[in-house]
């Protein structure tokens, strides 16, 4: 049988007046206590806060002895406040003390007391405290108490995110919403940023938690409810959205939920026992999230990223909001999301943002590309980021290390400003070398190019001081734009950057686009390994009509200079060989047509897939140049995903047996007279990039961070006598094999600067 609803609503309306008063926290807490054991008809009522040590401490009480107020105190997971806390789920008993998990604290004088009901105070899902009410009496709660409860902890809840409660907290210990977080992920991009929290999808603050109308808040739901499943079929129904895809995915997700009556009746429940539309979203989004957080199922946390994204636009919907209110952003922003498009974080500009971080995100992602072009220190895959960080936290993101430090303590804010202040040495430094020659002790020229994918990369040519553009990623443009770049569009673009090089030549990369490079204007299909699947040039030859309107821009952008273009993803010489015929076919439609066309032509290819090892000789009869891949012939000859942190640290990037594959490549394009260029990771970081160097290679190509500390071992190496050491070691049976730890022992001992 259930109670009466007229209690929680009633109980609701007493609170807001308490809220009201104007007296300390203290005496606010003590209220509500009182009010709240009347209300349920209980002989107490507790309040336990979470500190920032892990340890729940009883801040308030109505029934047990009051000196036991901020002495009192549990862990998470000891007794059956500490288990709450822990499972972040209500517990209803009518004899705590036949629990297994009852712990008896004899400073409060509740040995008195059987029957038990506790609830998790929660907000985002996160556990900030335990309410708690007793009786003498063996009883069991009813739905409505727990419910009444529930709600009541969700105002105090607020109280803890407002701060309130700080000013009555222990010295020496705060509150688990302020403490710090140290979280580990996955570096992105390198560098330090150290800044405030900028939440990418900001959350809604709902000051206004109590109704006055309980009907007219059901009504505003309704309507709410309506005009989002409108959208939804909207969206679903229209051209952009009829493709099947990952987008298409989401919103089905979203509509599923969208119609779930289990969901919207729990939002009913919550505004019948006196909350406001958006507090009763808030507080059932706020109770699931805290289960679902807790499973172990990737697919249904996955789901949880779906509700919440739901609960946010119902929120703004009841609001009146639009989605993706833009804020001004601060000086010193790092942006905080679960994931972003790179054209969202073109958006933002590059001026004012000092880092990234994701919940989700890897190494090949689109943001993380344009993340690392704008040169933005990132990381990514730290797990519930967007729960625990609040707009305006102090944070610090070093993607050097892939870690990040939310509302860090002073003495590692102290630490890693004095590494910022290190790193802005490091690189004035490089600055001065810009202008230097880049030849080896041992006076062997090494040419140091770029990696650039966007016009905003250009200035780094001269600031870096690289010899020109190496690999220039061209499908940029395309997934930063909202629809497919137009011809002149996309010769637009290729002029800029031609002009923006002036005399420095620029390596233009055909279109790498499909398998996890999904454009949302383009349609995809589902790949079991998309890696390996339908991208680069295989769609290219596909889709012929592609590849050459951006063959055609190319020419016309370079025409009366010099184009250098290659292909990706070749895997037999043949398909070289129908790229070229493309190429040819263009020329002859744009002579014949009166088009001026560019002086001198050079094709090449990336030599990425393991297959051309064993076609070389073929291949490099046909090409003017190739340009090692390092990244994707790395994870394809060890069939080790680069993009998962499983495995993509298992093998060693500087390993006999890659060593020798690059190796290969190098004593082949000597033999042919073919001009050969690694732009991979491998490059850019000092210790692989003298390896390359002792194998042979003498062009390489980088993020522009790179070229200095990479510039400063060239200067401080002898080529020569590295390639003397190195090389027998890549011969069988050799004793020691352990390239790393060799070239480790010589920079040491060669006094290479690394």
């Amino acid at each position: 049988m259930r109670s009466n609803l007229a209690g929680p609503r009633l109980l609701l309306r007493r609170l807001r007046e308490v809220m009201a008063e104007p007296i300390t926290a203290q005496e606010r807490l003590d209220k509500i206590v009182v009010l709240i054991a009347a209300n349920v008809v209980a002989e107490v009522c507790s309040v336990y806060i979470l500190r920032a040590d892990g340890v729940l401490e009883l801040y308030a009480t109505e029934g047990l002895n009051r000196e036991a107020v901020h002495q009192a105190s549990l862990r998470v997971g000891q007794g059956l406040v500490g288990l709450i806390a822990a499972e972040a789920r209500p517990l209803n008993l009518p004899n705590a003390r036949a629990h297994p998990g009852f712990a008896y604290l004899p400073e409060t004088g509740e040995e008195a007391f059987n029957s038990f009901l506790g609830v998790p105070i929660l907000r985002a899902g996160r556990t900030l405290g335990v309410l708690v009410v007793q009786n003498q009496s063996h009883r069991t709660y009813l739905e409505d108490e727990v419910e009444a409860l529930q709600t009541t902890a969700m105002v105090i809840a607020e109280m803890v995110a407002a701060g309130e409660l700080e000013a009555i907290s222990q010295k020496d210990t705060g509150l688990d919403l302020s403490r710090p977080i140290h979280s580990s992920g996955v570096g992105l991009a390198e560098g330090v940023g150290l800044g405030h929290v900028v939440l990418h999808e900001p959350r809604v603050v709902i000051t206004n938690l109590i109704a006055e109308d309980s009907e007219a808040e059901s009504r505003r739901l309704e309507g709410a409810i309506n005009r989002l499943r409108l959208s939804i079929d909207d969206l679903l129904a229209s051209g952009d959205m009829a493709a099947a895809g990952e987008h298409r995915e989401v919103l089905e997700a979203y509509r599923m939920f969208a119609y779930d009556r289990g969901w919207i009746r729990k939002i009913e429940e919550a505004i019948r026992n006196g909350l406001t539309a958006e507090a009763a979203v808030e507080k059932v989004q706020s109770d699931m999230r805290a289960r679902m957080l807790r499973q172990t199922d990737p697919y249904l946390r996955e789901r949880l990223h779906d509700l919440d994204d739901l609960a946010h636009r119902l929120i703004r919907e009841l609001m009146g909001r639009a989605t993706g209110d833009v804020h001004e952003l601060p000086q010193d922003a790092i942006i905080v999301a679960r994931n972003m498009g790179a054209a969202e974080l073109l958006d933002y500009g590059r001026d004012r943002i000092r880092g990234l971080v994701l919940e989700e995100g890897g190494p090949t992602s689109h943001v993380t590309i344009v993340g690392r072009a704008l040169g933005i220190p990132m990381v990514g895959q730290i797990s519930d980021i967007v729960s625990m960080a609040d707009a305006g936290d102090a944070i610090i993101v070093d993607g050097d290390a892939g870690e990040v430090h939310l509302r860090p303590a002073q003495d590692v804010q102290n630490a890693y400003a004095e590494k910022v202040r290190f790193r802005a040495r490091r690189q004035a430094q490089y600055r001065r070398l810009r202008n230097k020659p880049s030849v080896t002790k041992d006076g062997v020229e090494v040419t140091l190019q770029m990696n650039a994918g966007l016009l905003v990369d250009l200035p780094h040519l001269a600031e870096a001081g690289a010899a020109g553009v190496g690999l220039f990623r061209t499908e940029l443009q395309f997934m930063v734009a909202s629809s497919f770049p137009r011809l002149h569009e996309q010769q637009a673009q290729y002029t800029q950057i031609l002009d923006a090089a002036g005399d420095k030549p620029v390596t233009f990369r055909s279109l790498d686009v499909g398998g996890d490079k999904v454009l949302p204007y383009l349609r995809s299909i589902q790949e079991e390994n998309p890696a390996m699947g339908w991208r680069a040039l295989r769609l290219g030859l596909d889709r012929p009509g592609l590849l050459r309107t951006q063959i055609r821009a190319l020419l016309l952008a370079a025409a009366g200079r010099d184009l250098k273009l290659m292909f990706p993803m070749v895997a037999e010489v043949n398909e070289f060989l129908k790229a070229r015929s493309l190429v040819e076919k263009e020329l002859k439609h744009l002579r014949r047509h009166k088009h001026e066309v560019p002086d001198k032509i050079r094709l090449g290819v990336m030599i990425e897939v393991p297959s051309l090892l064993f076609q070389l000789p073929e291949l490099l009869q046909h090409v003017d140049f190739v340009s090692v891949g390092s990244n994707d012939l790395f994870q394809f000859m060890y069939a080790a995903d680069r993009g998962n942190t499983r495995v993509s640290d298992r093998f060693d990037t500087l390993g006999l047996g890659f060593m020798r594959a690059l190796k290969r490549i190098v004593d082949a394009t000597n033999r042919a007279h073919v001009p050969v260029t690694l732009c991979g990771e491998l490059a850019g970081q000092p210790l692989a990039a003298m390896a390359l160097l002792g194998l042979g290679f003498r062009d390489l190509s980088m993020s522009p961070a790179s070229l200095g500390p990479v510039k400063a071992m060239v200067r401080s190496l002898d080529a020569g006598r590295l390639a003397a050491r190195l090389q027998p070691r890549l011969a069988p049976g050799h004793r020691d094999q352990d390239i790393r730890q060799f070239l480790v022992q010589f920079a040491e001992e060669m006094d290479v600067v690394l």
